[in-house]
């Protein structure tokens, strides 16, 4: 292994540059060469690659975003797209790769390893926390302290006029930024798609806190809510109930930006040590994990075949607390 290439792909979370100076930092200790890849797939098919040093990721591991940029490439999706990929590979030397995303990033990295050989690494890196096999990925901890400080900051307004707001976090298909945000915001109700929504019982669940005195309530709803989005609830209630007086606040692309707590710098600068040590060993189409304390190596696939951890005795845990 003497060349090394890195691309970060899908949506950037933070935590991602703690990640790329990692790989980067980890290679010249290794003496292995590391090549940047810019925007993704799409700059591996394009060949927007350039050589990186130590000096090239000074001062980035407390930078939200990523300095490689990042995009999602339809042309990866199809066979040809792949092989102008592995053409760039070979043209510039480089051995393997490591691709910092989510499940969708590795299904890419494993059909570009399986067609034309090419050594792949994953880490995780998604603000959802949905890859199977790692307890943690990252980017998550910034998000959730993103949208527990907004929920924290909405709960003042709603206090101060005895409303009721619903707050919407992101998440896709997995409510688990919802349900930890929800839990550490003081949350009255959380919504989530792995739980169907029965608008009646958000209705139910906030009079019950009427009838015990409250005169604000914080509902939180993940994106991906099967009822529909924060404002389609909050006009349901209002069409169903004597709850008129609702707001919604979408705290939306928020989540994404901002530098990483310690917590993600962390992780990321391990993850990335050990997608390098991985390479240099000779380990393939696998990613990097976290259980416990622990890192693990694990096939890509189990990143999308375990990828939910939603846990209902989280909502219990809410629905207890919401006194």
């Amino acid at each position: 292994m003497k060349r090394i290439g890195v691309l970060t792909s899908g949506g950037d979370s933070p935590g991602m540059n703690a990640a790329i100076r990692a790989v980067v930092r980890a290679g010249a200790y290794y003496k292995v060469e590391i090549y940047g890849i810019y925007s993704g797939y799409q700059g591996l098919i394009d060949g927007e690659i350039e050589s990186l040093n130590a000096r090239s990721v000074s001062g980035i591991i407390n930078r939200g975003g990523t300095i490689l940029r990042t995009a999602r490439c339809a042309a990866f999706y199809e066979p040809e797209g792949r092989e102008r990929a592995a053409e760039q590979v070979r043209k510039f030397g480089i051995d393997g790769l490591v691709i910092i995303g989510g499940d969708g990033s590795y299904r890419g990295a494993q059909l570009l390893h399986e067609e034309h050989g090419v050594a792949c690494l994953g880490l995780p890196g998604t603000i959802d926390n949905d890859i199977g096999g790692s307890d943690f990925t990252i980017g998550f901890d910034t998000a959730m302290n993103t949208a527990m400080e907004a929920i924290d900051r909405v709960r003042d307004t709603a206090a101060s006029h005895d409303r009721i707001f619903f707050v919407e976090v992101m998440g896709r298909h997995s409510g688990y930024l919802s349900m930890i945000a929800g839990i550490a915001g003081g949350a009255e109700d959380i919504l989530v798609p792995e739980r169907p929504t029965d608008v009646q019982t958000v209705i139910q669940t906030l009079r019950d806190g009427g009838d015990k005195g409250k005169r604000s309530m914080i509902v939180v709803v993940a994106e991906g809510d099967d009822a529909g989005s924060a404002f389609d609830i909050a006009k349901k209630v209002n069409e169903q109930s004597e709850f008129k007086q609702t707001r919604v606040t979408v705290i939306g692309h928020l989540q994404r930006g901002g530098s990483p707590t310690a917590f993600d710098r962390v992780l990321a600068s391990r993850m990335g040590v050990r997608a390098v040590e991985a390479l240099v060993a000779g380990e393939t189409n696998r990613m990097v994990g976290m259980k416990g304390i622990e890192l693990v190596l694990l096939p890509f696939p189990i990143a999308w075949e375990q990828r939910s951890l939603f846990d209902p005795s989280l909502l219990e845990v809410a629905r207890i607390l919401a006194m």
